[in-house]
């Protein structure tokens, strides 16, 4: 066996089964469907991956083992099967699991051809995939470890998001914020968002750059995904396009806000809407979960922060509350403060279709107004 001196082990496949056995599987007949014994070659090596196209690893969750920053897969261990994967010329396919018990289940039972995990050991190669046992052994070298780290490392960086960076302010003493303002002013509408908002948004995003675009392959403006594109119906070729990015962006948060509704005040909602748009809203519910079994508030955005920090600890993000694992939660609450602490310096900016501070009531409604967020 080849030893590593990082904690980073693979397992392969190692079935403890017969090479052939029976199963149960269901078959559709033109009666309805029935149980029945079929004969299963259990044998999956090196060809058969490759003419399947896809390697399967069962891994944990966490910063260094696998999870997910915007859009983008991450973790050393993951990295390391990706580029393996690259070699043999297949997809990578991660099956994420709650604990050891759950991961050696999947193996022995041929769910998953690798286990990847962080521990003190070895490679170990399972006796039923002699082949790629052998290809993983003169494919792999130390310095891979390195080598993926600095990758990640530069990934992570702040120079992340390629773009030119604007003034915060086009023009303040004539009140324009950037040249898309009355962009966000007509699509804040639908939203029922304070425009300035909206642009101090876009300024956290790209500062107003429509060409910026990140690692993860986020662009434009409000920095859509290629797959939230999808979701919405945009097309991906028209995403540095000002006004179909700042729409698409709107009817995102639309979608957000929806699924926050059972936050009833407006101001909090739009902090947790925030949120979401950066982090991934199923990372959000999972840090409200942990807030309110230990007692705070979860539909106050500072009493559920502190739980999307905690979530880079394993002592949390294994949490059995906890469905969707490690988040680098910093960046997250940092977004939030930001966009509020910009939106809180463009609140002087008078809209030249209001004519008054939207902060101020009219003098003929003292209450407040319902774009003040």
């Amino acid at each position: 066996m080849q030893r590593i001196l990082y904690k980073f082990t693979v397992l392969l496949a190692v079935s403890l089964l017969a090479s052939c056995s029976h199963k149960q599987e269901r078959v559709v007949t033109p009666y309805g469907s029935v149980l029945d014994s079929v004969a299963v070659d259990d044998e999956i090596d090196l060809a058969e991956i490759q003419t399947n196209g896809e390697l399967i690893i069962a891994t944990f969750s966490g910063p260094e083992t696998y999870y997910d920053y915007h859009g983008r897969q991450l973790g050393t261990q993951y990295l390391l099967c990706q580029r393996f994967a690259d070699s043999l010329g297949v997809r990578l396919r991660v099956d994420v699991c709650r604990d050891s018990a759950e991961m050696v289940r999947k193996l022995k039972e041929g769910e998953v051809d690798m286990l990847a995990w962080q521990t003190p050991g070895q490679i170990e190669v399972g006796e039923e995939k002699p082949e790629l046992a052998e290809e993983l052994k003169g494919w792999y070298r130390p310095s891979l470890i390195n080598e993926v780290k600095k990758e990640e490392t530069a990934l992570l960086t702040t120079k992340k998001v390629r773009r030119r960076i604007f003034s915060p302010m086009l023009d303040r003493n004539k009140g324009i914020i950037s040249q898309y303002d009355q962009l966000f002013m007509t699509y804040s509408r639908d939203i029922r968002w304070d425009w300035r908002l909206m642009a101090a948004q876009c300024y956290q995003e790209s500062t107003f750059d429509p060409k910026a675009v990140s690692f993860a392959g986020a662009k434009g403006l409000m920095q859509i995904m290629p797959g939230t594109a999808d979701h919405l119906g945009v097309p991906r070729s028209r995403l540095y396009e000002p006004e179909t990015n700042i729409a698409a962006a709107a009817k995102l948060i639309a979608e957000l806000t929806t699924a926050f509704s059972d936050i009833r005040d407006n101001y909090e909602r739009t902090n947790f809407v925030l949120a979401s748009y950066n982090g991934g809203s199923f990372h959000i519910r999972d840090a409200m979960a942990l807030a309110k079994r230990d007692g705070h508030n979860p539909h106050r955005w500072g009493e559920v922060a502190p739980y999307v920090l905690k979530l880079a600890t394993p002592q949390y993000y294994n949490d059995p509350l906890v469905k969707h694992g490690y988040m680098r939660g910093s960046e997250t609450v940092d977004y939030v403060q930001k966009i509020r602490e910009r939106h809180a310096s463009y609140q002087g900016v008078k809209s030249p279709h209001m004519g008054f501070h939207p902060s101020q009531p009219r003098k003929a409604d003292k209450r407040k107004n319902k774009y003040d967020l």
